[in-house]
């Protein structure tokens, strides 16, 4: 059921333009910077995307977000559709106000999470069922029921399901797998007219790793009228080249004067690949969940900081960072924290390893500007090039 068509999104000021407004503003051989109008405010991209799967980047609230220069935050439909409830969610007057975020969000279809409990659903050609991993209830998708869950949520941009298919997967099974996603992609075009709300709903480009196929994917999915395109199905276990490659190939394929987005693709090299090959949005768990884990990210590599070394080592964690754990305390103190289990431990890792990706991002907008991008990715490619041990 869909309850929010009283519309939870915010109207947009008379001066503003129309949510969906993309406009390139800048070019570095294919990187782009550009802006993304969104009901909620303006996105400038290149972008990184912190992710709050169930209304929540973890350990973080919306002013840590805000500090960091997060400008837009991902949700998950499958999540929250499970918990809390998307018409609980809609009740409350939708996710931004529920989470006290009021900036734009993008939901990501639930799909990801759908296809990958292989034990637990079943495809169809109207949709997927699938029991919850919460309880085992059994729940069915289809694509205009996740489109529905989205508007309940309020997102500013909504996903289409699609079929993530799983690395390996050969060429005829990945040839009927599009069929199916896009179908389903027509149904969700069908089912939300272009403006609706001031929600942007944005196609997904599958195929797997045969070119051929990604080829025939961007040009059925580009031709639907989505107001952006995401490419689907990378980081899915596959080698760093193979994955680069793929990416170069299908990136050129989507059309120039909408927004790009890389879905679920992160590490640092990876960020500045995609933006090299013109891509214009990215998320992933990885700064969160590596925040968790002991793993920081700074402008000298990799940090470790669990690591007996740190434990009477009373500089900052990264010396040119200015966020607040970077201001505040010694990498003495965070491994102490880490070591010990302490919660603030996640707090202050989280934080600034959602600063360094978006200030990598930030950092990479300023060099598409200034002309100088290769030089910014190529520093880059020096600081977290593998180091081999003597």
């Amino acid at each position: 059921m869909n309850i929010s068509d009283t519309s939870v999104i915010s109207p947009v000021s008379a001066d503003a333009k129309a949510p969906g407004t993309f406009t390139v503003q800048a070019t570095d051989g294919p990187a782009r910077l550009g802006e993304l109008h969104t009901a909620h405010g303006v996105v400038r991209t290149p972008a990184f995307m912190p992710v709050g799967t169930v209304g929540t980047v973890k350990s973080l609230c919306p002013q840590d977000l805000k500090d960091a220069g997060s400008q837009i935050i991902l949700g998950n439909t499958y999540h929250l559709y499970l918990r809390p409830g998307d018409e609980l969610v809609a009740r409350r007057g939708g996710l931004h106000k529920f989470m006290g975020w009021d900036g734009p969000i993008l939901t990501d279809s639930g799909g990801y999470q759908v296809f990958s409990l292989s034990e637990l659903r079943k495809l169809k050609p109207d949709g997927v069922e699938f029991r919850s991993h919460l309880d085992g209830s059994k729940h069915f998708f289809t694509p205009e029921k996740v489109l529905d869950i989205q508007r309940n949520l309020g997102s500013d941009i909504m996903m289409v399901l699609d079929e993530c298919v799983p690395y390996g997967a050969d060429h005829a099974y990945t040839e009927k797998s599009l069929e199916l996603t896009h179908a389903w992609a027509a149904r969700s075009r069908e089912n939300h007219e272009p403006g609706r709300n001031g929600q942007m709903v944005f196609g997904i480009v599958q195929g797997g790793f045969f070119k051929d196929l990604r080829a025939i994917s961007a040009e059925a999915i580009c031709s639907m009228g989505f107001e952006g395109h995401a490419i689907g199905g990378l980081s899915v276990g596959e080698s760093t080249p193979e994955m680069y490659d793929l990416m170069a190939h299908t990136a050129p394929l989507l059309p120039a004067e909408k927004p790009r987005y890389l879905m679920g693709v992160g590490k640092p090299l990876d960020i500045l690949e995609g933006i090299g090959n013109g891509i214009d949005m990215f998320d992933c768990v990885l700064p969160t969940r590596n925040a968790r884990n002991g793993t920081l990210y700074t402008s000298q590599g990799q940090v470790n900081i669990k690591r007996v070394e740190y434990r009477e080592d009373d500089t900052p964690l990264d010396p040119e960072c200015t966020c607040y754990t970077c201001r505040t305390f010694s990498k003495a103190y965070l491994c102490h924290l880490f070591r010990a289990q302490e919660l603030l431990s996640y707090r202050l890792n989280t934080i600034h390893n959602v600063h360094f990706f978006l200030e990598l991002t930030r950092g990479a907008r300023e060099a598409i500007a200034q002309g100088r991008f290769a030089a910014y990715k190529s520093h880059f490619q020096e600081v977290f090039a593998p180091r081999t041990t003597p």
